[in-house]
């Protein structure tokens, strides 16, 4: 059984290394389950010993509690490298290699993590990774400048409206009255005193 409370990874490798020194190869491992009305299941849950009423370190995590159970079947392939990665946590190394008292093979694919200095951990590349530049080009909206785009008409006779402010002016081929003679399209323009003095002398003769 592994992950019994009570057992660490120490005591874990300790055990594998107990099998693996008689020649014994466990084909199935029970990893604990507390189950009621026992004393382990006490244990477990209360974290101390009822008969000492002392501490007692309980594996509740289930990647350290498949460490300790892979350790327990050194053998499998399938898991050999949570065996390293266990050995590594447990500080020792020396079980992996090629000689005689070593459980398994050195992994070349296997490489330990490294915390870095500020608790992250370092990226495995190598390289540094730099902050996206922020761009030198303003906006017209940050800038304080209004972009000024150019008015255009719908038609040569028909301007559009200018805005508040600005002035358009009329476009090519476009009358400046907008084809009109004066208010009352329909009349004609009034004559000037000159001319309506000629009007009448005409008509006298």
């Amino acid at each position: 059984m592994s992950s019994h409370p009570g057992s660490t990874l120490q005591d874990a490798v300790a055990l594998a290394e107990f099998l693996h020194s008689n020649g014994r190869q466990p084909e199935q491992v029970q990893d604990f389950y507390p189950t009621p009305g026992t004393l382990s299941t006490c244990m477990y849950y209360t974290g101390i010993d009822p008969r000492s009423m002392e501490p007692v370190y309980v594996a509740k995590d289930p990647h350290e509690k498949a460490l300790q159970r892979a350790l327990l079947q050194w053998r499998r392939p399938e898991l050999r490298r949570l065996v390293t990665e266990a050995l590594y946590k447990a500080h020792r190394e020396d079980l992996i290699g090629y000689g005689k008292n070593c459980l398994i093979r050195p992994l070349s694919s296997y490489k330990k993590e490294t915390p870095a200095a500020d608790g992250k951990k370092a990226p495995r590349s190598g390289k540094a990774v730099k902050p996206a530049e922020k761009s030198s080009a303003k906006s017209p909206a940050k800038s304080g400048r209004t972009a000024e785009k150019p008015l255009r008409t719908k038609d040569a006779k028909t301007p559009v409206k200018p805005s508040k402010g600005k002035e358009l002016a009329p476009a090519r081929g476009a009358k400046p009255d907008g084809g009109r003679r004066g208010e009352n399209s329909g009349r004609k323009a009034p004559m000037s005193a000159a001319k309506k003095a000629r009007f009448q002398k005409k008509r006298g003769k």
